[in-house]
């Protein structure tokens, strides 16, 4: 591409529609600007890339500025129309079907035009749909995770898109405040309002018409993550997000809006002085990092896998894992053992009972990080596990770092030591052969019924949200 038009189909559309507007055919306006027919059709069709002065003979021939041709708005409703049906047919969704692709001929009406292009939108949401299902949002998230960690989990694009915010409000130094945040939504036309009725399937809800944040009380327990929140709204402008067309999409627009208000809140400049201070004087904490910054021990944990290894040439790994041992989040690029299924996907799978982030549930004091080395068949590595609880139950925080880099850290001179031989059955998931002899044939467990696996989310335009909530809470506030 030249640069001068991101939407060849676009462009051809224009074209097309200033010649037959002024009257001239393909071969007339052709022979005006030193192109034979053929060539200027393919170059209406969207199908060649057309050099310049070629565009710019074009539009002197039709009256035009280059910038008429250059716009990225469809010159009619009817060639909107035909410019989606182009691109929906190229959807991996229709292709697959097999079927034949609709060619736009003069003599299409524009109802069954407009139909067949709402039969493509539908067929894209139920699709979509589909894909979050389990295991294709399993699949989904396991390419994702691929992905960044081979980025090391590191986006300088939004590192420095949060640092330009964050200093254009005034932020000097310490922890981002509640104001610093309304003053960054207000910088970008936004208005935060906390409400007591938000829709329960979102965690805030933006009103693009009236430039308005709506977000949970300020209130409520733990109520700091509201600036989290707030930025995460923000990002979506920020970030130029559209409509999410897929689950795939939607778990990276979530992963970005995540990452940015992780660097608002904990940016870079700062955020690596204080680590890099903190490795010199070998008393890395994430505990130390989450004070100095005022966010979650969570929060703290997940922001090192961005800058640990990007800035200070750190390996680690986290995880966060409840109390029956699944994992719900992790990042790895330290070589750790990971458990995982026939996708490839590790969220959901259960960790060795020996690793800290299990062993941990076990203390009695649980005020303070847990610290251990662990023996696997990938190396020993060093962890520091923090637990918590929520109404879900319990759940543990764990970064870790192969042995190496444990001397860098706070708590590396513990005593305490495990061997993990995972995946090996043998080592925590066969029990010892006396109580098989002893139970096997006299125990009959009842299974608890996992029922969020049989939950079907709700299906609106963005997964897990219901949409008729969300309109009726946008029309009651929108006085």
């Amino acid at each position: 591409m030249t640069g001068i038009s991101a939407d060849l189909a676009t462009l051809g559309k224009r074209i097309r529609h200033f010649r037959t507007a002024r009257g001239l055919t393909l071969d007339q306006l052709g022979e005006s600007v030193g192109l034979a027919g053929s060539q200027l059709s393919l170059i209406e069709n969207g199908k060649r890339e057309p050099k310049l002065s070629s565009l710019q003979q074009i539009a002197q021939t039709l009256g035009l500025n280059l910038a008429d041709l250059l716009t990225s708005e469809a010159p009619s409703p009817r060639a909107a129309l035909e410019i989606e049906l182009e691109r929906s047919q190229k959807l991996g969704v229709f292709t697959e079907l097999g079927l034949p692709p609709i060619r736009v001929t003069r003599g299409l009406a524009d109802d069954a035009l407009a139909s067949i292009v709402g039969l493509h939108h539908e067929l894209q949401r139920r699709a979509t749909e589909a894909v979050a299902t389990p295991e294709e949002a399993r699949r989904a998230n396991t390419e994702l995770r691929e992905k960044m960690r081979a980025v090391d989990n590191y986006l300088p694009e939004i590192e420095k898109i949060a640092e330009e915010r964050v200093r254009a409000s005034g932020h000097v130094a310490g922890a981002i405040t509640h104001r610093t945040v309304s003053i960054m939504a207000q910088q970008l036309g936004l208005e935060l309002i906390y409400v007591n009725d938000l829709p329960h399937s979102a965690r805030s809800v933006t009103d693009l018409e009236n430039g308005r944040i709506y977000l949970p009380p300020a209130s409520i327990p733990g109520g700091h993550g509201l600036r989290s929140m707030a930025l995460q709204a923000m990002a979506h402008r920020l970030l130029g997000h559209t409509r999410p067309t897929s689950y795939a999409q939607f778990l990276l627009q979530r992963m970005e809006i995540n990452y940015f208000a992780a660097a608002c809140l904990m940016p870079q400049t700062a955020a690596v002085s204080f680590l890099q201070a903190a490795k010199r004087e070998r008393n890395l904490a994430v505990e130390d990092f989450r004070d100095a910054f005022g966010v979650t021990h969570e929060a703290a944990g997940i922001r090192l896998t961005n800058l640990m290894t990007s800035q200070l040439e750190m390996p680690l790994h986290f995880l966060r894992v409840d109390e029956q041992g699944a994992v719900a989040k992790v990042f790895a690029n330290d070589g750790l053992p990971l458990p995982s299924d026939i996708t490839g996907a590790v969220e959901g799978q259960i960790i060795c009972r020996h690793w800290a982030a299990r062993a941990a549930f076990e203390r009695t004091n649980r005020t303070t990080e847990f610290y251990q080395y662990t023996d696997t068949p990938a190396g020993t590595f060093w962890c520091a596990t923090q637990t918590g609880s929520t109404d879900a139950g319990e759940f543990s925080i764990s970064v870790g770092v192969p042995f190496n880099q444990s001397k860098y850290f706070r708590g590396r001179e513990t005593s305490i030591r495990a061997t993990s031989t995972c995946p090996d059955a043998a080592c925590c998931r066969r029990p010892a052969k006396d109580l098989v002899n002893r139970w096997q044939d006299k125990s009959w467990p009842s299974a608890r019924l996992h029922a969020h696996i049989l939950s079907p989310l709700p299906s609106g335009t963005f997964p897990g949200v219901d949409d008729t909530e969300v309109y009726e809470f946008l029309e009651r506030h929108a006085g």
